[in-house]
């Protein structure tokens, strides 16, 4: 079982142009289609539609279009009631592969509202196989949500708590992998801009052409207790990096018809292999796989495993990465075995760390007409929602 966590879910509406897109005209759209989105709610998308076991919790009113998407899509869910609308992204599509994305920021989350999301993901994760937080903080929560989010898991589950997976970008993954972070990911997925902004460089662009580089770079987060980084390159490819080594690869051209998505794809492909044991460089190779054919296809699709060649990826071992010595398989304080007396030690005080830190006078209202609806009491336990998608499916 994977789970996703999705705070700022969206829904996706995807506007493909015959022409290239021209600013201040009025054009018509050759096509358009609507998804159920953000970066968690798209991993589970692409696990479903491969058949893998999922549940994707995100917050949201049982009345909202993004989980009829996911009805009609045959993903299971668990979503927590806000009051409040969910956001709409809009994605402008032209004949060359050119992508224009407009995200809404999303409504505010309170803090009930989060510590309910909090307690259905404790309730769900254990014996689940991978935690998975994926896409932007909205309004409301600290910066550092996943990370105080994961350790509390860890917290409260020990050594039944699941592997743990980020897709994010900016300050929650920088907070994420702050000195002070008691738990770090087992494995982050940035692009190559992503991992020069968390390494506070600007060589983005260097990075995206220079798979060698991208890797040198990834080591660094590697040694700091990352347990692995897969980062994404565009039409380079991608880069596994882990204490093992590191390896490249890139699919035969394909035609980019949308690279929305694309990115969450590859992890979906990552984790499917490593939830069957497969060796890095296969985890890398179907990662790249499901990456190349989301983005052949159209607005924010998820291929299943099916609609993936993986055959047609080429993989090559890098090596040691350059500047860097080989890392030490011992695992660094921060990844202490789970289930020690250290580690329960560490995270019995992490349990109880608050997930939103502003006081209530600095806290973003609800916007107008939207206040939050009511929910259990603050010291009461939050039971896992039914599961939503295919009837009578429950984990």
């Amino acid at each position: 079982m994977i789970i996703t966590v999705t705070l700022n879910p969206s829904v996706d509406r995807t506007v493909d142009l015959s022409a290239p897109l021209a600013r201040g005209r009025v054009q018509r759209a050759h096509a358009t289609r609507q998804d159920p989105g953000g970066k968690g709610i798209n991993i589970s998308r692409a696990l479903a539609a491969g058949g893998a076991a999922t549940v994707a919790i995100a917050p949201g009113d049982d009345t909202d279009p993004l989980f009829a998407g996911l009805d009609a899509a045959g993903v299971r869910y668990d979503n927590v009631s806000t009051g409040a609308a969910i956001r709409t992204n809009i994605t402008v599509t032209e004949p060359d592969g050119t992508t224009t994305k407009i995200n809404e920021p999303g409504p505010a989350l309170d803090e009930g509202t989060v510590e309910r999301i909090v307690e259905r993901i404790v309730s769900r994760a254990a014996g689940a196989s991978w935690l998975v937080f994926a896409g932007s903080v909205p309004p409301g929560p600290a910066q550092d949500v996943y990370a105080v989010i994961a350790s509390r898991v860890r917290g409260a589950l020990g050594a039944a708590a699941p592997s743990y997976a980020l897709d994010t970008s900016g300050a929650p993954l920088t907070e994420a992998l702050a000195p002070g972070a008691t738990v770090l990911p087992d494995v982050i997925k940035p692009n190559g801009h992503e991992l020069a902004q968390l390494l506070g460089r600007e060589d983005g662009d260097a990075l995206e052409a220079d798979p060698r580089a991208a890797a040198d770079a990834a080591r660094i987060l590697v040694e700091r207790g990352v347990g692995a980084v897969l980062c994404t390159l565009g039409g380079h490819g991608a880069v596994l990096v882990t204490a093992d080594g590191a390896w490249h690869a890139v699919h035969e051209p394909v035609t980019v018809r949308s690279t929305v998505g694309a990115g969450d794809s590859a992890l979906t492909g990552y984790l499917v292999a490593a939830e069957r044991g497969d060796t890095p460089s296969e985890c890398l190779r179907h990662a790249v796989a499901h990456g190349s054919a989301a983005a052949a296809l159209p607005g924010t699709q998820m291929p299943s495993a099916a609609q993936t060649t993986p055959d047609a990826v080429r993989v090559t071992e890098l090596g040691p990465c350059a500047g860097f010595p080989q890392v030490s398989h011992t695992p660094p304080a921060s990844h202490t075995p789970r289930g020690t007396a250290h580690d329960a030690a560490r995270h019995r005080a992490a349990a109880t760390q608050p997930v939103v830190k502003q006081p209530a006078t600095t806290r973003p209202a609800d916007p107008p007409g939207t206040a939050s609806a009511p929910g259990p009491a603050d010291d009461a336990p939050d039971a896992p929602g039914p599961d939503r998608g295919p009837a009578g499916l429950r984990p």
